[in-house]
């Protein structure tokens, strides 16, 4: 009989223990917070990396007390940049309690999944897509988008050939939607600045030479040469021709060369490159993520890394804000963030919708890098000042 007490005394002791020791933070239910990524179709190469992102920000999250004494859960849907497939997962998401959903995917995809959020009013953002039209062409208030739009982009790098008083430039992409959409965008640009188009060349999808183009180039003999194209092999195919011609005009080039891959697809080609990024190596946030991440994985993180911790940290502010996970509490909370300072964007930049809007990355917040031999290097100009 007194064993028996005594074992229920122990067995007490250690249930008290255990909870003792157990995080606070993962006493109630968790929090669920759904993601819409691209694990095998066109969009895989940038989403797999923000996915990423935001499952180490969960990490780091739970590591630290979770949210509002509560465990963050990541929900994460394949679409496989598919539209139909994407709402599909919207929908998955919704039944499966996600408080809030992020989309990772394509412009097309992201565009559906909205038809979900708007009809069901679960908060709903993209932290990474660039695209224009994502806060436009849908009415819904239940939506916003972080990541820099194209044509902040674009701006960014306009307003670096302006600072280098180029007059003749040329403009060489590819022939695919984006890129010659992108490509429209810049022509118009320069075309308002006053910097003429010497000329334009497409090196179309599959080619397996890009010199005919750039002869042409260096006969036109530009100021600057515009890389205005998505496809990393045609963009490749570009940069060597750039080099076996012997080319000296300086390469601007858009976002796609910010993606780490050309370190090693165009090893010995990159050297003296400029690019635009939102990432700046040099902002003390920017500094400890990187360790952090490092710490945490063994490898080291890129900028799109960055897009997918800021956006799961943006959705967890707006949540705590609204002390709770109340749809229209968050929906108002999310619409009222301002000065929010992430990991993306220059130094001295920040997140908010001010004024109602629901694009929220800072017009200065994009940079422009230069390549120092085969690495991202250092900043050499920051926004469309």
């Amino acid at each position: 009989m007194q064993h028996s007490s005594f074992a229920r005394r122990a067995r007490a002791l250690v249930a008290a223990v255990l909870v003792a020791a157990a995080p606070a933070a993962f006493a109630q239910g968790s929090i669920r917070i759904g993601i819409i990524t691209d694990r095998v179709g066109p969009a895989k190469p940038y989403a797999e990396p923000v996915t990423q992102g935001a499952e180490f920000a969960v990490r780091e999250l739970n590591a630290k007390g979770g949210l509002l004494g509560r465990k963050v859960e990541l929900l994460i849907e394949d679409d496989q940049g598919k539209p139909d497939v994407s709402a599909t997962a919207a929908r998955k998401l919704v039944d499966a309690g996600a408080a809030f959903i992020l989309s990772l995917s394509l412009t097309p995809a992201t565009q559906q999944a909205q038809t979900v959020s708007l009809e069901t009013r679960v908060p709903h953002m993209t932290p990474s897509n660039s695209g224009d039209t994502l806060t436009t062409q849908i009415s819904n208030p239940n939506f916003w988008q972080t990541g820099p739009l194209g044509s902040t982009q674009i701006a960014t790098l306009l307003s670096y050939a302006r600072s280098k008083n180029y007059k003749r430039v040329a403009l060489v992409t590819d022939n695919s939607d984006l890129g010659q959409l992108i490509n429209r965008f810049f022509k118009a640009g320069l075309e308002k600045s006053g910097i003429q188009i010497a000329a334009e060349e497409v090196v179309p999808r599959g080619a397996t030479t890009a010199e005919p183009q750039m002869q042409k180039v260096r006969a036109a003999n530009p100021d600057a040469l515009f890389m205005t194209g998505v496809l990393t092999p045609e963009n490749t195919l570009v940069l060597r021709a750039y080099r076996q011609l012997g080319l000296k005009a300086p390469i601007l080039a858009n976002y796609n060369l910010s993606v780490p891959q050309y370190t090693s697809v165009a090893k010995g080609l990159l050297d003296g490159v400029t690019f635009v990024d939102a990432f700046d190596p040099a902002k003390p946030e920017v500094r400890r993520f990187v360790e952090a991440y490092r710490k945490d994985t063994g490898s080291d993180p890129w900028n799109l890394h960055g897009y997918g911790y800021d956006g799961i940290l943006l959705v967890a502010d707006a949540i705590r804000r609204a002390g709770g996970t109340d749809r229209d509490k968050v929906r108002e909370a999310m619409q009222a963030t301002r000065n929010f300072v992430g990991v993306m964007g220059a130094q001295g930049s920040s997140y908010g919708f001010a004024d109602g809007r629901r694009t929220g990355f800072d017009t200065n917040g994009m940079v422009v890098r230069v390549y120092e031999r085969d690495v991202q290097g250092k900043v050499v100009h920051v926004g469309q000042k």
